[in-house]
């Protein structure tokens, strides 16, 4: 009998043994993904005082209870299954490290996302924004959209979420010259010149306290490029390249729009847009409207007596219209950009002259 009382006390010690060992085994990520929910929350734990906590709705959420400096604390990392087992065991371990280390890592946490948002707050993309807000005002939308995308493509990558107090020029080059080696040089300078736009308007609102694009010339930074201006003819060549205008076999109304060009200076985007209503016969001007101008500001373009006589050619033509130049498709839009360019290239002017060129040869002249 004494024997037999031994050998149930020995077997019951060890049930409870293994009961206590089994109680503080690991989870699985089958026993994680299968818990099911109850009537009142319950936890399943890990190890380590991590624990999945389950509730009533069926939500399940990863939970570690501790002490720091005496008090009760209990930090979340996050619910299943964004937040996968090992996800979490991973981060447990990380905070186990920081408390170990004698720090809080609930206050870590609240002050790193502290740190982060006031980093965002500054980080140039933010300011930059900012300052394409105040820089826009009064200018065109397409001059505006331009610079926005090329802040997008050849800035932010680099220096988008840097904080703008903290950039410094050896960055600033590294961006120009990954800019200058896809053989944008232009671009590059532009760029260059637009984050010091950007750098004042934030030394300007308390954002940054220096401006690292001052520091630099794009000469110092840039391989020296070559100058190559729209073809034009020079001043000797220009009486001719008027007479072959005149006697001109294509089209009537490409004759005149040549004529009106040379005798204005105007862009050729300026030129194929004049509408009728643009023009004062009797003030003998030119009002082109600022949302026609690169810089969004209006254009008064005297005009001479020949040009006045060309408008009353050109009114029995177009004049029932809106446009001194419709295009042959639809009339309700501009001529081609190209249609000067191939006109001056039936006269035998290819590479040599240019719808814009009459622009470079009369600022030369004048």
């Amino acid at each position: 009998m004494r024997v037999h009382l031994q050998v149930s006390s020995s077997r019951n010690a060890g049930t409870s043994q293994k009961s206590r060992f089994e109680s503080t085994m690991a989870l699985t990520d089958t026993e994680v993904r299968k818990a099911k929910r109850k009537e009142k929350p319950y936890k399943l734990s890990d190890g380590g005082n991590l624990y999945l906590w389950i509730t009533p709705s069926g939500g399940k959420l990863w939970r570690w209870a501790y002490r720091f400096e005496g008090k009760a604390k209990l930090m979340t990392f996050g619910q299943y299954p964004d937040v996968p087992l090992a996800d979490a065991r991973e981060r447990h371990g990380e905070a186990r490290k920081l408390l170990a280390a004698g720090v809080d890592p609930m206050a870590k946490r609240k002050a790193d996302k502290a740190a982060s948002k006031a980093s965002d707050a500054n980080s140039f993309q933010t300011i930059a924004q900012l300052w394409l807000d105040h820089w826009k005002q009064g200018k065109s939308a397409r001059h505006v959209d331009g610079t926005r995308r090329r802040l997008k493509a050849n800035v932010y990558p680099l220096l988008g979420t840097r904080p703008i107090a903290e950039i410094e020029a050896p960055e600033l080059v590294t961006m120009v010259k990954a800019i200058e080696t896809r053989g944008a040089a232009d671009l590059a300078k532009r760029a260059l010149e637009t984050t010091g736009q950007i750098f004042r308007y934030a030394i300007a609102h308390g954002y940054a306290k220096r401006n690292p694009a001052a520091d630099i010339k794009p000469r110092d930074v840039l391989k020296p490029t070559r100058k190559v201006n729209l073809a034009r003819v020079d001043a000797k060549e220009l009486p001719a390249l008027l007479r072959a205008i005149e006697v001109y076999r294509g089209k009537v109304i490409t004759r005149l729009a040549m004529k009106l060009i040379a005798l204005s200076f105007v862009r050729t985007s300026e030129l194929i847009g004049a509408r009728w209503d643009e023009f004062d016969v009797e003030a003998k001007r030119w009002n082109i409207p600022a949302e026609r101008m690169k810089m969004k500001t209006p254009h008064i373009v005297p005009l001479a007596t020949q040009a006045l006589e060309l408008l009353e050619l050109l009114r029995p033509l177009t004049g029932h219209g809106e446009l001194l130049f419709p295009g042959d498709r639809d009339h309700r839009k501009p001529m081609s950009n190209n249609t000067i360019l191939l006109a001056l290239k039936r006269m035998g002017y290819g590479g040599v002259m240019t719808g814009h060129g009459f622009r470079g040869v009369a600022s030369t002249i004048l």
